[in-house]
């Protein structure tokens, strides 16, 4: 009997560090006891900073599709984002076949090619497993600004909409900005902190706009349990890995 797979899908807006987390994740999981594998579902990769176990670069290759279609890279990027669906079950088999405990899955770079195209929630949908997450990364860079917060955190809730997957909030780089995720998990926890920082930052128009998103958002639960994470100093795997946990399995992390 095959041990269960836990797939994990990683998202978040372009250069937000899905495919760091990717490959901190992984050694994180054996040195625990358990088998992961990696999964890189990003055609237009070029190098990644793991070895990944199963590759959609084995099935899909960007010149040929430039080449066949006489398309340009971006072209080419959308139709291979939509030729992905079409390889599930060579990825499903490859994923079986390793027997692992969990599937870390590094999405394409660009979100929109994954989670607004027909493919992407297909695969997350019907992929195998006897349990999924979502994380979604925001880049501590990016929302270092209140409004950007506001923007991105419409984005996460939207990517959720489409996956259909519980998500997991993850600020990544907390290494790289100081003490400034501090501020920006003050204002995820504080609506009145928040609403302050966006007054200063915003014209009375696109205030206006601002606010009404975040009244929107806060009604959902917003992001206060985004959790801080460093995938060059491993800080806060140990909340990430919990919170995975719960959402797969219970609370039990698997060991052989």
């Amino acid at each position: 009997m095959n041990i269960p797979v836990y797939a994990i899908f990683i998202t978040g807006t372009a250069g937000s560090g899905k495919t760091a987390l990717a490959a901190a994740l992984k050694p994180w999981y054996e040195n625990k006891g358990s088998y992961a594998i990696t999964v890189n579902l990003d055609p237009g990769a070029i190098t990644l900073p793991y070895v990944a176990d199963v590759d959609i670069r084995t099935y899909i290759n960007l010149e040929e599709i430039m080449e066949k279609y006489e398309l340009g890279p971006n072209g080419a990027l959308i139709m291979a984002a939509d030729l992905i669906a079409a390889r599930l079950q060579e990825i499903q088999d490859d994923v079986d076949s390793y027997n692992a405990d969990y599937a870390i899955i590094d999405t394409p770079g660009q979100i929109e090619l994954f989670a607004y195209r027909a493919s992407g929630p297909y695969i997350v949908k019907n992929l195998r497993c006897d349990g999924r997450a979502v994380i979604f990364l925001f880049d501590s860079a990016l929302v270092s600004s209140a409004t950007n917060l506001v923007s991105t955190t419409l984005l996460a809730a939207s990517i959720q909409l489409r996956l259909g997957t519980p998500q997991v909030p993850v600020l990544s780089k907390k290494d790289l900005t100081g003490n400034q995720w501090k501020q920006i998990l003050q204002w995820t926890s504080d609506i009145n902190a928040l609403t302050d920082a966006l007054s200063k930052e915003t014209s009375d128009t696109t205030y206006l706009l601002t606010r009404r998103i975040l009244n929107a958002l806060a009604k959902t639960g917003f992001s206060n349990a985004i959790i801080p994470v460093s995938s060059v100093t491993m800080d806060g795997i140990v909340e990430l890995s919990a919170t995975l946990s719960r959402i797969l399995s219970g609370g039990e992390e698997v060991e052989d």
